[in-house]
């Protein structure tokens, strides 16, 4: 799937190396020697978080047409951190210990880290193309309240560029109101390289929106989803969801604990069912 990849982007990318000068061409030409020098070798363990790894960085901002503010960068650099932060957890495979099952295999995994806390992953396939999977959980956001229970409303406040958007996410209320109402403003990063689709994100603050009442105000991140084609089927998707988060206010760890596994289970059944309609 590499090599054919780095073909296309070469082929693509001639084309506009023509009129491009300076900075952006010398840009532009070394991705495509980095591309093709990828091609070439034979991909192993973990290989597409290094791909993803590399490419996601921001001189495709800096190489935009339109000038972005101070402010507009900074949250730019949010949603890069949380994406990079977000792989290096899923890169490293020790120390996972399993929190549940479900009979149809998906899987919810966990692990403690120093500087991140508990963070849990969720491994799951769904019968669906990697595109269709891909316009639901990005295109869609905001209508994910319509078909996941615990989700109340997306609301997206602010674009900026085609890769990062500022959300405000309302928990729904959990059975026998265990939790209470909470809420999210994050910074969300979408980055497709070939055949792998990573969103990211993180919490961050954003004037406007400041905390609501009736609602406290939690955090999360880095955080993030990856899609990938299922290996020899490629009209399913692998789905791998880390979340990390910090839901404030005083509550037992073994609530959270439950709960947030619990989360992940349940969106991969909706998700299913929402695709399936």
């Amino acid at each position: 799937m590499l090599p054919a990849t780095s073909q296309l982007c070469a082929a693509i990318s001639y084309r506009h190396l023509r009129h491009m000068t300076g900075l952006r061409r010398q840009a532009a030409v070394a991705i495509s020697q980095e591309l093709s020098r990828l091609a070439c070798r034979s991909p192993g363990p973990s290989t597409w978080i290094h791909q993803v790894r590399r490419r996601s960085s921001l001189l495709s901002s800096r190489l935009e047409e339109k000038p972005f503010s101070e402010m507009e960068m900074s949250y730019i650099k949010q949603g890069e951190e949380a994406l990079q932060k977000s792989l290096r957890i899923l890169e490293d495979q020790d120390d996972w210990k399993t929190e549940t099952v479900a009979g149809n295999g998906d899987k919810v995994l966990s692990k403690v880290l120093p500087d991140v806390g508990k963070v849990f992953r969720l491994e799951v396939v769904v019968a669906q193309p990697l595109d269709t999977v891909y316009r639901e959980l990005v295109d869609n956001m905001e209508q994910m309240g319509d078909w996941n229970p615990n989700v109340k409303e997306v609301r997206i406040l602010e674009k900026i560029g085609k890769d990062t958007v500022i959300t405000h996410e309302k928990a729904a209320a959990t059975p026998g109101n265990i939790v209470g109402p909470r809420d999210f403003v994050s910074v969300r990063c979408s980055k497709r390289r070939g055949s792998t689709c990573v969103l990211a994100g993180m919490s961050t603050t954003y004037g406007p929106m400041p905390e609501q009442e009736g609602f406290i105000r939690a955090e999360n991140g880095p955080t993030c989803m990856v899609l990938r084609p299922l290996p020899g089927s490629p009209s399913q998707t692998r789905l791998t969801w880390l979340l990390s988060i910090d839901l404030k206010g005083w509550l037992p760890k073994t609530i959270i604990n439950q709960v947030l596994s619990q989360t992940q289970v349940d969106f991969a059944k909706h998700l299913r069912q929402r695709l399936a309609r």
